[in-house]
């Protein structure tokens, strides 16, 4: 697998990029909406899954196009796999709508990889045959994916509190993650080694990273953009909601009518799908602008072809089709610091990202990789006053950004653990601790005053209410009353 350059947050899918998303067009189905997917080539129709039908909608217009009777696309979008709840899986033809193949095996309806019969079952198409069954989950498997960089390796999560990575060459579970509720989404991160349940590291084990607990109900569907830099998650309460995946900080949340039950977005990230328990999707088309336009032309037109006939013949020439074409791919070079991940020389990235004046951000973003890979620690250790000063320096400029204090206060910790009984051998690392101690103890001054003036505030609300409920049940002659009442609260 390539190595992957370190990824910094941008900023290119904040709130007002989610917000072009406009112009709903809302179609009412025949039932639930319980899953919703685009074929990955344009223009990108739209399969949504409703009781049991399966509709195929136009990418470009919004209408009906096909209806076949859950469905995933295969990558090149001529062909559909379905499952349904008379236990079988089919395969179709996408344009005529003939089914191909036929799997059986399963004993209760079938969704995604897995079924209700609590099985997973690999299928080859030329036999239809299962060339692999898993059967150690103990209830439904309602999700799962496939992961990108090794197709080898599945996913699944089921009501019985489970996900579970199977490995298909050895044929066995290679991680059992267990989680606190019922999974109903599973989503692999590209290139991470972590899948979005509630953001599970796979690459330790299955330790949880974080918990995002915005949702006040169920999270019923996941979701990527094109970049799998942005996690879109529908829930029961209403609401999709949008992470960014360096910093699992909620970025966007829009309101529906109804519980969500499935969430998609188009490969080219111009059209986002909802489907709610109203048996209503919601389709919505993202304004490109002329510049994002002019952007894709060049990414398009960025392979070029190179041959010694090409350059006698001109750029207006196509070529024969037996010309001798090489294909040039231009390579961004990596950061000094993504050079020293790539090699695992953990204190030696962070050396690199701290001298050039880097933005606070990129500091950040290395230190996050470096607790991700659990190499915190190796980065911090073995280092003299002058290697800590700088990472001291950081520490205290930026403890108190809400963006960054808990990152932060876990450096500082290890630090302390690791230096502790040293510091009294250098009195410009002692010099440095006094100051991050002043800072923080000034920092939890200002939390407690904004807390004792919220509780001021919500005594001032309570008042309020109070006074008006009374005021509402005076009789119309003690109107004098009242108003002195309320002037003197």
């Amino acid at each position: 697998m390539d190595f992957k350059p370190l990824g910094v947050a941008r900023a290119a899918r904040n709130a007002g990029y989610w917000k072009k998303f406009q112009s709903p067009v809302l179609i009412k189905e025949y039932g639930m909406v319980t899953s919703l997917e685009f074929s990955p080539i344009k223009p990108h129709d739209l399969v949504v899954t409703a009781s049991t039908r399966l509709q195929m909608y136009s990418g470009r217009t919004g209408q009906l196009k096909k209806s076949i009777t859950r469905g995933s696309f295969r990558s090149d979008g001529k062909l559909l796999v379905a499952g349904d709840d008379s236990n079988l899986v089919q395969v179709f033809d996408v344009n005529s709508r003939a089914i191909l193949r036929t799997f059986k095996g399963h004993t209760d309806p079938v969704h995604v990889t897995g079924s209700d019969d609590a099985t997973v079952r690999i299928w080859d198409i030329a036999s239809q045959t299962a060339v692999a069954t898993f059967e150690d989950h103990t209830d439904y498997v309602r999700s799962g994916c496939v992961f990108a960089e090794n197709p080898n390796l599945v996913a699944t999560g089921s009501y019985d509190h489970t996900v579970r990575i199977w490995d298909v060459r050895a044929n066995r579970c290679a991680v059992q993650i267990d989680i606190e509720d019922p999974v109903e989404a599973v989503v692999a991160l590209a290139g991470s080694g972590v899948l979005a349940v509630a953001a599970v590291d796979i690459t330790m084990g299955g330790r949880p990273l974080v918990s995002m607990g915005n949702h006040e109900k169920t999270v019923t569907s996941l979701c990527l953009d094109n970049s799998g830099g942005r996690l879109l998650a529908g829930s029961l309460d209403h609401h999709v909601k949008v992470y960014d995946v360096q910093t699992f900080k909620m970025t966007y949340s829009a309101n529906y009518p109804a519980p969500v039950l499935s969430v998609a977005l188009s490969p080219d990230n111009t059209l986002l799908a909802v489907g709610m328990a109203s048996g209503v999707f919601s389709l919505r088309r993202r304004t490109v602008s002329a510049k994002e336009q002019a952007s894709v032309q060049v990414e398009k037109a960025r392979p070029y072809y190179a041959s010694r006939a090409y350059f006698m013949r001109g750029a207006s020439n196509k070529g024969a089709d037996d010309d001798l074409r090489i294909e040039h791919k231009r390579h961004r070079s990596l950061a000094d610091y993504d050079k020293f991940l790539r090699k695992f020389e953990y204190a030696r990235a962070l050396d690199a990202v701290l001298a050039n004046n880097r933005t606070g951000l990129t500091v950040v973003s290395l230190l996050q990789e470096l607790v991700h890979r659990d190499g915190l620690g190796t980065a911090l250790s073995g280092r003299d006053e002058l290697s800590l000063d700088p990472i001291l320096r950081f520490v205290i400029k930026f403890i108190d950004n809400p963006r960054y204090t808990q990152l932060l206060v876990r450096v500082a910790e290890v630090l302390l653990d690791i230096y502790g009984q040293l510091l009294h051998q250098s009195a410009r690392i002692a010099d440095l601790l006094m100051r991050l101690r002043s800072k923080v103890r000034v920092e939890l001054r200002v939390q407690q005053d904004l807390t004792m003036l919220l509780g001021s505030m919500d005594m001032l609300m309570s008042a309020c209410e109070v006074s008006h409920s009374r005021a509402a049940y005076l009789p119309e002659d003690d109107g004098d009353l009242a108003s002195a009442t309320a002037t003197a609260l």
